[in-house]
C-alpha cells in the first residue's frame, strides 16, 4: 500500500516548518534592529527636528546627483574608512541606504560603519522605494517627487497600515 503524502510534504511553504514562536520572536526581534523601512523613515524626518538618527547615502557622486533624500549625509561606502569621522557622530545612530533590495552598498556601508563602532541600521528598499512610495528628493537640479507606485505604497492613503 502506498502511503499518503502529508501536507507538509506538498506544500512548499511548509516543507520547513515554521520556526517555535520563541525562535521567531527573537529574530524578528534581530531583524528590527538591523532594519528600518522606508515609510518609517520617512515619517521620522517629516515629523521635524532631530529624528535621531543620520541618513547616509552610501552611493556614488553621480548616483546623489541623479537624487537623493533631502537632508541625507552622502558617504560613498569605498570612503567610510577614511570619512566617517569627520562626518558623523560615533553617539548617533546611522541608517544607511543605496539604490534599492538589488543592491547589498547599504549592507556594506551599515558594515564598514558598525566596524568602526557606529550603532547602524539598514533603510529596507532604498533610494528606489524612496521614489517609488512618492517622497520628495532633491537632484542637482532641484526637488522632485513622483506619484507614489501603486505596488510599493498605499494611492491616497497616509501610510499602509503594517
Amino acid at each position: 500500500m502506498i502511503a499518503e503524502p502529508r501536507l507538509r510534504d506538498m506544500n512548499p511553504v511548509l516543507r520547513v516548518p515554521p520556526a517555535p514562536p520563541a525562535e521567531a520572536a527573537a529574530h524578528f526581534s534581530a531583524s528590527l534592529a538591523f532594519h528600518a523601512d522606508v515609510s518609517d523613515v520617512a515619517a521620522a524626518l517629516a515629523a521635524g527636528g532631530d529624528p535621531g538618527f543620520v541618513l547616509l547615502d552610501s552611493r556614488s557622486t553621480e548616483a546623489w546627483d541623479q537624487g537623493h533624500v533631502p537632508g541625507a549625509v552622502h558617504l560613498p561606502t569605498a570612503l567610510v574608512p577614511e570619512q566617517a569621522a569627520q562626518l558623523l557622530d560615533p553617539s548617533v545612530p546611522v541608517v544607511t541606504y543605496c539604490w534599492g533590495p538589488g543592491c547589498n552598498g547599504a549592507t556594506r556601508a551599515a558594515l564598514a560603519l558598525a566596524e568602526l563602532g557606529y550603532r547602524v541600521k539598514e533603510m529596507l528598499g532604498g533610494f528606489e522605494y524612496w521614489v517609488r512610495e512618492g517622497f520628495a528628493y532633491e537632484t542637482w537640479e532641484g526637488e522632485r517627487r513622483g506619484a507614489p507606485d501603486p505596488l510599493t505604497a498605499p494611492v491616497g492613503a497616509g501610510a499602509c497600515g503594517c
